[in-house]
């Protein structure tokens, strides 16, 4: 059973926790000399802030008018949080946490606010930063599932793209079965990252992934990025198949799947929390990937993840490209979804 966080509450002392208000944030774990996270303005959190812009120009407005802090600036505040996919029970608990920590630091000016909340979202966020270790297994299967258009199999090509960055053999397992315009795609992203996919027409996913992991234990490889058709969560008979497929991982490789990723589209609002809710019941979800992050998602449904269903966020995507994937750090959410300095 997963051990829910405990509810969060900035404390006075949290300050020393968020020197990155004060200072530009720390550069991408796996950003180099010359590529884009070294370029002003180009970065990472700028691309981020610019998915997020729907919600950071509200916040931004609401903070920069000036003015004192006051119940009526609380409740445009609370809307503006609610349409932001925030959601009502971690609005409120947000909001609570505020209005304690305004009162703890004496805080009256409207402009001040925006620091508050950005301590009281990170406190929030934080728990579920928690990064994919990949290695911990060979191969390491990872079985990823999702609805319909909730972009998987794309996200499955970045990842591959990513582990590979981490110095990892990766092998691609179509068990998308219904789709063959699933199997093109995901043959396409094996050509450009130079790995195997294995595939068949038609057929049964869970013996397509069945052999996937047989091939990559003789050829010795790290990771099984293994795809799954996409399903309505309310489609009982298609969350059963999908249970029929992580047995058959099982029997392939004891203690497999090592890691059961979500993927979720940004732009659903609440429905990606029942979404959450319904594969984690069924299937044990371990991580979650948030993606079209790229300036129409309102970016909120994480809190409200945080607040009812608290499962590691393992990645969040901004674009189409290869390296438009990255590990979701709660900083940097945090700083682009509330416009701070880079």
């Amino acid at each position: 059973m997963r051990a829910h966080y405990a509810p969060f509450s900035c404390a006075p002392n949290a300050s020393k926790m968020f020197s990155f208000l004060k200072k530009n944030p720390p550069a991408s774990p796996d950003a180099k000399p010359g590529d884009q996270d070294a370029k002003p303005g180009n970065g990472w959190i700028a691309r981020l802030k610019s998915g997020l812009a729907r919600t950071g120009s509200q916040l931004t407005g609401l903070f920069g008018r000036g003015g004192k802090i006051d119940d009526d600036l609380y409740e445009e505040l609370e809307t503006i949080l609610i349409t932001a996919d925030v959601g009502m029970d971690a609005t409120n608990a947000l909001l609570a946490d505020l209005r304690r920590y305004v009162r703890e630091h004496h805080l009256s000016e409207a402009a001040q606010l925006k620091e508050a909340l950005a301590h009281c979202l990170l406190k929030l966020l934080k728990p579920l930063a928690q990064p994919l270790q990949a290695e911990t297994h060979k191969p390491f299967v990872i079985m990823l599932c999702g609805v319909n258009g909730a972009g998987k199999t794309t996200s499955i090509g970045k990842l591959a793209k990513y582990l590979q960055s981490q110095g990892l053999s990766v092998l691609l397992a179509a068990g998308d079965t219904f789709r063959a315009a699933a199997r093109e795609q995901l043959a396409e992203w094996g050509a450009r990252n130079n790995v195997t996919v294995i595939a068949q027409q038609g057929g049964d996913a869970a013996a397509v992934i069945y052999d996937s992991i047989q091939s990559a234990q003789a050829r010795k490889i790290d990771v099984v990025l293994a795809d799954t058709a996409g399903r309505l969560t309310t489609q009982a008979h298609l969350m059963e198949e999908i249970k029929k497929v992580k047995r058959v991982i099982a029997k392939a490789l004891p203690e497999a799947p090592h890691e059961v990723l979500l993927v979720l589209d940004a732009n659903t609002g609440q429905n990606a929390l029942s979404q959450v809710k319904a594969f984690d019941q069924a299937l044990g979800v371990t991580g979650l990937i948030l993606t079209k992050l790229d300036g129409t998602a309102k970016g909120g449904v994480i809190a409200a993840i945080a607040r009812a269903h608290p499962i590691p966020v393992r990645f969040i995507g901004v674009g189409e490209g290869l390296d438009d994937l990255r590990p979701f750090v709660a900083e940097d959410f945090v700083a682009a979804l509330l416009g701070l300095d880079e």
